[in-house]
């Protein structure tokens, strides 16, 4: 929690002060992260400010921090980075009915521009975005479900995956697959998820069958279903749509989040998530159900954000990396 000792009031009645917050003034790598302060950020009508307990970081992150969507979304220098938070709310819009000052929620609070993010202290967050937290995890877990919670829901969703279905999982074990199998396996498909070795008993655990990627992948992947898959979901990239032609069923499915040719080249769907608060208190509920378990690989204090961005863009993390303020 921020510190009272820090809150001043100003001559206007209104309280100001400043927190701490991870910030970068230009594009580059983890370089270019500073712990600093910067001034608390202030609810608009229709959003809450949250004091952040945790936050979860994305690959998207590190692509916006090295300029690569730059020409896609507006960044207002200097950044404080994240999208992903688990909180108490601290203040409220002037319409904001669905939460009140106390309140426990988790957002995806992505906005129009790139600005105030949540690896701070506190950020301000528009109420489509958020929701109330799952009530039966902490706010570690609850940090580490919006972004790859929602991407997991909207793709599964999109493909249209139903129960006798058989699904095809590039990159099972990362922060979006291992929410994805699970949401497959829920609405009653057979899924098969492609994941390094050292993450099989995992995938297993969650009811999934793994295969290896790389070399052999095509055989690997017939001998579990040889009559091919009704739906192909992608959150690997790279290679993995290259043998859609011979996995594929007719009239089957692809959608994917990080190679376009699932749209262009095999008609399905190119996914890029919104933030939705009916989609968050659609898995909060299916976590309270106990159908959705929550992996967090690592957690790191705010200071510590570049190694935690150092291990994330290492690769080969399975579920999500945190960062506790």
């Amino acid at each position: 929690m921020v510190d009272d000792a820090l809150w001043n009031a100003t001559a206007d009645g209104v309280v100001c002060s400043d927190m701490k917050a991870i910030t970068y003034a230009q594009f580059g790598n983890t370089e270019v992260f500073e712990l600093t302060e910067v001034a608390d950020p202030h609810p608009g009508p229709d959003s809450i400010v949250v004091e952040v307990k945790a936050a979860g970081i994305n690959p998207v992150d590190y692509k916006v921090r090295e300029g690569y969507l730059a020409g896609l979304i507006d960044t207002q220098f200097p950044v404080v980075p994240g999208w992903d938070v688990a909180g108490v709310v601290a203040q409220v819009g002037l319409d904001t009915p669905e939460f009140q000052v106390g309140d426990e929620v988790y957002a995806y609070a992505r906005k129009d521009s790139i600005g105030g993010g949540t690896l701070a202290e506190l950020v301000a967050v528009p109420v489509r975005t958020a929701a109330h937290k799952p009530s039966s995890i902490g706010f570690e877990q609850a940090a580490a479900v919006p972004l790859a919670g929602l991407t997991a829901l909207q793709t599964v969703r999109r493909a249209g995956v139903a129960s006798g279905q058989t699904v095809l999982v590039h990159g099972a074990a990362g922060g979006v697959g291992s929410f994805a199998v699970q949401l497959a396996l829920h609405a009653g498909a057979t899924v098969v998820g492609t994941a390094s070795a050292t993450n099989h008993d995992y995938l297993r655990d969650l009811g999934v069958t793994p295969i290896e990627y790389g070399d052999g992948l095509v055989e690997r992947a017939l001998a579990q279903s040889p009559a091919g898959y009704d739906i192909i979901l992608d959150y690997a990239g790279g290679a993995s749509l290259d043998h859609t032609s011979e996995l594929l069923t007719k009239g089957g499915v692809v959608a994917s989040v990080a190679d376009p040719r699932a749209a262009t080249e095999f008609g399905g769907h190119y996914v890029w998530v919104r933030p939705d608060s009916t989609d968050l208190e659609e898995l909060a509920e299916l976590i309270d159900d106990g159908a959705l378990k929550v992996e967090v690989a690592n957690t790191f204090a705010l200071a510590d954000t570049a190694d935690a961005y150092a291990e994330l863009e290492g690769g080969h993390v399975r579920g999500k990396i945190v960062v506790v303020p």
